[in-house]
């Protein structure tokens, strides 16, 4: 295990009901004047928003809104809140929603308190110090963000999809009511699983030795996502199921499984290329290039994707040939993603392999190498997306 420091002070207000609190929670992190953000119409039908300026109005808050986020949050509604923040002083922002919501707000948080353009920390050409403090109310477990000091935007110019990372944009308070999910359409709940899954991989699959504490942590996680989420496709108001992946999504992003062993994120990055150039589900996304990912990089280290295979998929192994045994678990993840209504290749997803160059090129990469469990060049890239496009059970 490598030497770490874990700081996570996210306090998080978890159980039915939780949103009535919004207004008390942004008071005691020092918030007068609010930017609601939010998406589309669903959390204004559902009755959320309602009980949410509730409790504002009942803590005396002012607030502005802003609406509007979409999947693959862009960037032009980030330089609206940015606008929209500065002009009313506002001083905290409450995202409603999921991660999409909760990315874009944390966008507008760091642009507020940047004199140049919030775009340099997603391009690599600034890190956030600041940031005006964040609150969420979640609404799809799936991102993480949450719990996280993360955000992944999409810029309009180009439909770049990048990801930013700070502390400071960590959300001071999450508000985590089970219940807001089980409206959820079944394709929704199934992408936000995977995406939790992809989030426990990308940490699981490390060249660091010794993680064994981790390892049984990412482990559990798995194994808890296969156990409760055919529960909620089957019966959407399975309140103790999407307890358990509500809470399961924030342990698998908050890094509380990560500490101490280096991380991959080649899966997250390549697929970031299909959902911003098709505005595809980055859960759907991750169905298609994980597997890939996985039978393209396996073999730099067969036992540790045995270890998976036997731990986490309960196959059989065969220590005479571990390669066997690592090749079912790879095997099983698909067909379990299959079983839950996600894609599994190009064709099922939406996306075509004659652009294949093109999401190539979108990553960026060009005669460099991207580090990792496996550190990839353009070329290794490119036969990903050609083993996700003709992939089958």
């Amino acid at each position: 295990m490598t030497n770490f420091t874990f700081y996570s002070p996210t306090k998080f207000d978890f159980g039915t009901d939780a949103e009535s609190h919004a207004g008390s929670l942004i008071k005691e992190f020092g918030g007068s004047k609010v930017l609601l953000h939010f998406g589309g119409k669903s959390a204004e039908k559902s009755g959320l928003l309602g009980r949410v300026r509730d409790s504002l109005k009942a803590s005396g808050l002012e607030f502005v809104e802003l609406g509007g986020v979409h999947p693959n949050p862009l960037d032009d509604l980030v330089y609206e809140g940015i606008d929209l923040c500065k002009k009313n002083a506002v001083d905290f922002i409450l995202a409603v929603g999921g991660g999409s919501v909760i990315d874009s707000a944390k966008a507008i948080a760091m642009g507020v308190c940047y004199d140049g353009d919030f775009w340099d920390f997603y391009s690599g050409k600034a890190a956030a110090k600041k940031a005006l403090p964040v609150g969420t109310v979640l609404t799809i477990a799936a991102a993480g963000s949450e719990g996280s000091g993360d955000s992944v935007i999409t810029k309009k110019e180009g439909m770049v999809k990048r990801g930013a990372g700070s502390e400071c944009i960590r959300p001071r308070f999450s508000i985590m009511n089970p219940a807001l999910t089980q409206t959820l359409p079944a394709y929704q709940t199934a992408c936000g699983a995977t995406d939790i899954m992809a989030h426990v991989c990308e940490r699981y699959f490390t060249n660091t030795k010794d993680v064994e504490t981790t390892d049984r942590l990412c482990e559990a996680v798995l194994m808890a996502m296969i156990h409760e989420t055919p529960k909620v496709i089957a019966n959407p108001n399975d309140y103790q199921a999407r307890a358990n992946i509500m809470w399961a999504g924030m342990v698998a992003h908050n890094n509380i499984v990560g500490v101490g062993r280096d991380q991959d994120w080649n899966s997250h990055g390549i697929e970031h290329e299909l959902s911003g150039l098709y505005d595809c589900a980055h859960g759907a996304g991750l169905a298609v290039i994980m597997p890939a990912w996985m039978e393209f990089v396996y073999k730099h280290d067969v036992m540790r994707f045995a270890q998976w295979a036997s731990r986490v998929w309960g196959c059989k192994m065969d220590f005479a040939n571990p390669e066997a045994t690592a090749c079912q678990g790879i095997k099983r993840f698909r067909e379990f993603l299959h079983s839950i209504g996600m894609p599994i290749n190009f064709a099922e997803l939406g996306a075509k392999e004659e652009d294949i160059p093109t999401l190539v090129k979108k990553f960026g990469l060009g005669d460099g190498r991207t580090g990792g469990f496996v550190n990839l060049s353009s070329d290794d890239i490119a036969e990903i997306y050609k083993i996700a496009a003709k992939a089958s059970l």
